[in-house]
């Protein structure tokens, strides 16, 4: 997943995702090198081991990276580090996968501890997280100033995600366009079609997911209860937000926001969404086939493609828009990440390493787009051909093609520094909400929340 922002992940996640996507990771080992044990012992190690040039070897040295997501981020950086390897074998990758919550609690815990030996050399952080954490936490970061990245083959707007005061500290990684992924042997057995399901409104996906329900038993979506992932999906896609230009919370009073906890609710209501537990749960309802769909960022096609008995059953289009409201599109996004460089890492091994792989090798996106979705925010990954081949477990859609036009036409909106305890205050108020609370008392006390933790 994700998803996800400074919410799990992934990525995800928390929540989400999520990435982006979820928050199941837990703090396992996992890396190129196949060695668990020297991995399992780099979470606890302080950055990288001496680096440098090795003759005619290439560079030598030891990186360790904390990220999230076995079949999304961590698989990316396995392939990463195969390509690396061919002009640097002295280099070895350990990848200590760590929860999104839990990168941000370790970030949090170390920089209030002034431990900065037990950073790692790189980690993944949540988009929408990265600028609070810099100006927060500026002595935990190494800028990428000096190195060979160049990030004018980055949108503007995805790079501004990790940008103080005019500097970079994040290499943007994957795309958190978002899509609406369905099962389509399910729609094909209650009389629907992709198509059917494209370019509607939320009023009509709702009414077919009811229909669907009744034919089939399956529901069409599912998602973490509490979690505020879907909200924030519809209120981007309106252009919509929680706060204002100039970074004031806006929760209380936002009739967006109002229509899209009405949409939300009635989800639930009608049985078409169901809510789980946890990012596992809701990663099994529809890898075992509980229900027909999900809707979350591309990223989160690493997940469905886990499924190797669904192959040919899924297709993706473009998400319901909200009802009566202007400025309403069906297009959206959800999670995305960049990779940061810590000031207890090796600067040259570990720059070196992203500006030759996430910032400089078509292969690896090339690599990594079929089987996980990793759709690439390096603008010179997008003029590969892979983009417009045709995915078998996507029925031959040519789903990339398709997600990088999504992309175009996804609206912008403000997420502000605080966006993280905004998505927490409207994740606790969307628990009450559902739990019979007054919408406007429980969007109220949010806001005041949220005010309270900007002082």
């Amino acid at each position: 997943m994700k998803w996800k922002r400074l919410a799990a992940l992934a990525f995800v996640a928390p929540l989400a995702l999520a990435a982006c996507g979820g928050t199941s990771a837990g703090t396992s080992a996992s890396g190129s090198a196949g060695d668990t044990a020297a991995q399992s012992a780099a979470s606890s190690e302080a950055g990288s081991s001496a680096s440098g040039d090795a003759g005619s070897g290439g560079k030598s040295g030891t990186l360790t990276v904390w990220a999230w997501d076995p079949t999304f981020n961590i698989y990316a950086l396995d392939e990463a580090a195969k390509i690396y390897n061919r002009d640097n074998p002295g280099v070895k990758v350990n990848v200590v996968e760590t929860a999104w919550d839990d990168i941000q609690t370790k970030l949090t815990t170390l920089a209030q501890s002034q431990e900065f030996g037990e950073l790692p050399d790189i980690f993944l952080m949540q988009n929408n997280a990265f600028q609070k954490n810099v100006i927060n936490y500026p002595d935990l970061f190494a800028d990428y100033s000096g190195t060979a990245v160049d990030f004018s083959q980055f949108p503007d707007s995805v790079a501004a995600y990790s940008t103080v005061d005019g500097v970079h500290y994040g290499l943007p990684f994957d795309n958190g366009t978002a899509v609406s992924a369905l099962r389509t042997d399910v729609l094909q057995q209650a009389g629907y079609t992709l198509d059917d399901f494209t370019d509607i409104t939320w009023s009509d996906y709702i009414a077919k997911g009811k229909d669907i329900l009744a034919k089939t038993g399956k529901p069409l979506l599912s998602g973490q209860a509490g979690s505020s992932d879907m909200l924030m999906m519809l209120l981007q896609s309106a252009g919509a937000s929680l706060f204002d230009a100039d970074g004031k919370p806006t929760i209380s009073g936002n009739e967006t926001l109002k229509k899209a906890i009405a949409v939300y609710a009635e989800l639930v209501k009608s049985g078409v969404f169901v809510e789980v537990n946890s990012w596992d749960e809701y990663i099994g309802t529809f890898v075992n086939g509980t229900v027909a769909g999900t809707i979350n960022g591309v990223w989160i096609l690493g997940s469905i493609q886990s499924a190797k008995d669904q192959a040919g059953k899924w297709g993706i289009t473009n998400l319901p828009k909200l009802d009566g409201v202007d400025g309403a599109t069906n297009y959206s996004a959800n999670g995305g990440s960049s990779w940061a460089i810590s000031s207890n890492a090796n600067k040259d091994l570990a720059a070196d390493f992203l500006a030759s792989t996430f910032a400089g090798s078509t292969e690896l996106y090339d690599t990594i787009l079929p089987s996980s979705g990793a759709l690439a925010n390096w603008l010179p990954a997008g003029k590969s051909d892979v983009y417009a081949e045709p995915q078998d477990f996507f029925g031959g859609q040519k789903v990339f093609a398709d997600v990088l036009d999504y992309a175009a036409k996804v609206p912008s909106n403000n997420t502000g520094a605080y966006y993280y305890e905004g998505r927490d205050a409207v994740s606790a108020a969307l628990t009450k909400i559902i739990g019979g609370a007054d919408v406007d008392s429980a969007l109220n006390e949010a806001q005041q929340t949220v005010e309270f933790a900007m002082q």
